[in-house]
């Protein structure tokens, strides 16, 4: 009889507690089991049409989400770490936030973006950070490449990610090392038939034409995301169009010996004043890039994120979100940016002062928002083709791997109105 009332009682206790609880706090410090998957209940939450929030450079960038016991099942199931919190501690934390002294900052997030990734159909020797994350945390996206994106595709989207790619037509400067392997003949095949049916007489007036596309989407309001070789042959395509710079191994014909005096900066997006590499044994597309210059090894080799005022600097406030804002440094086919390439009304998120090289990096392009970010695999210092996936189980809390997610997550914020 006592063991019953006493179960009663504790039940009641907790239906109580459960009545009075406002929110729940999925704090973003170190204190948090699965950074990567809170981002995922983030989304997954907005979808729901929760109230979210985001509480920028509050204990790591934590979220807010309105008390339902849902919210808190699925927190429990993807083995988030939160807290549920009364309306007294909630206006507590949110009068500490709007305090003027204190750099913080509260955004709501209002919609799910819908989300691309820029990807081959075919099967390549080498993954992508942004799908293994995406999936890890449980954030839909769709796959898509040219045929859809030169069909106008890309307008269904708010949020596109351009997986390892080379948008001068080169095949990623694989021809020195693996011309004779079969996913590189295949690769060509694939590349070769999608620009005849497009009607297009070269791969490399494709892949322009591709950019040319994906410059017009983040123009027009788009949220556009691109890490390793997808960020400076990006920008080189659009600087050199209309000038032949691929050698005859990759469109049949020869360079236009003048095409470096021909590059038009104005039409690239991030970078200026580079030196294209015109030797096409080389696996490297310019100089931007700082693989082969720099003296860094897995040991020494960090960079760290800047610190914006979060009440007028929205947008690098959110992108820079993180539990530690030193970060390991990784490799890529685009590793970092040499600083003195980057144009002047770009914004470095990141930096390593030592190598005077970028990192990370935001800009803006029309209506829509750009971030490029050096390196392949913030988990795998220096990935090599035929390596496997990352298993991301086992960086649940990557430093790293949490900046790809603020891209995706900032384009859900609601705008505010500009401070004067």
């Amino acid at each position: 009889m006592f063991l019953k009332k006493y179960i009663l009682l504790f039940t009641i206790l907790l239906l109580s507690v459960a009545a009075k609880a406002s929110s729940i706090l999925i704090y973003m410090d170190e204190g948090q089991k699965n950074h990567l998957k809170a981002y995922g209940i983030a989304y997954w939450s907005i979808k729901q049409q929760a109230d979210v929030d985001w509480l920028l450079n509050y204990r790591g960038g934590s979220f807010l989400v309105k008390y339902t016991k849902i919210v808190e099942d699925e927190c429990k199931v993807r083995g988030v770490s939160y807290e549920i919190l009364a309306d007294g501690k909630v206006n507590a934390i949110l009068n500490e936030i709007n305090n003027p002294d204190v750099n913080m900052e509260m955004v709501k997030l209002e919609k799910t973006p819908k989300i691309a990734v820029y990807s081959p159909k075919s099967k390549l020797p080498w993954d992508d950070a942004v799908t293994l994350v995406l999936t890890y945390a449980e954030i839909p996206y769709e796959i898509i490449y040219d045929d859809e994106i030169l069909k106008d595709k890309l307008t269904s989207y708010d949020w596109l990610h351009l997986h390892h790619e080379d948008f001068t037509g080169q095949y990623g400067r694989f021809w020195s090392s693996f011309r004779n392997a079969t996913w590189y003949k295949d690769d060509v095949k694939y590349q070769e038939a999608a620009a005849k049916r497009n009607g297009f007489k070269k791969v490399s007036e494709m892949k322009l034409a591709v950019a040319k596309h994906i410059k017009e989407f983040c123009a027009g309001g788009g949220f556009l995301f691109a890490m390793c070789s997808g960020t400076d042959s990006f920008d080189i395509a659009l600087a050199a169009e209309g000038i032949d710079i691929a050698e005859s191994m990759f469109d049949g014909d020869g360079t236009d010996v003048n095409a470096q005096q021909k590059l038009d900066y104005n039409k690239s997006v991030a970078f200026k004043d580079f030196k294209l590499d015109m030797n096409p044994e080389r696996y490297e597309f310019s100089d931007i890039d700082a693989t082969q210059t720099r003296n860094f090894n897995e040991s020494n080799d960090y960079f760290t994120l800047f610190d914006f005022s979060a009440k007028w600097d929205l947008v690098p406030t959110m992108l820079t979100q993180d539990h530690d804002k030193v970060i390991k440094g990784f490799m890529g086919q685009t590793t970092a940016f040499k600083k003195n390439l980057v144009k002047p009304n770009v914004t470095v998120l990141g930096e390593n002062k030592g190598g005077n090289e970028v990192r990370y990096l935001h800009g803006e392009i029309g209506k829509g928002q750009f971030t490029f970010y050096g390196g392949h695999d913030p988990e795998d210092y220096q990935h090599q083709v035929n390596d496997p996936p990352t298993d991301l189980s086992l960086h649940p809390n990557s430093a790293g791997y949490r900046l790809i997610l603020n891209n995706v997550l900032f384009p859900a914020a609601k705008k505010k109105p500009q401070k004067t």
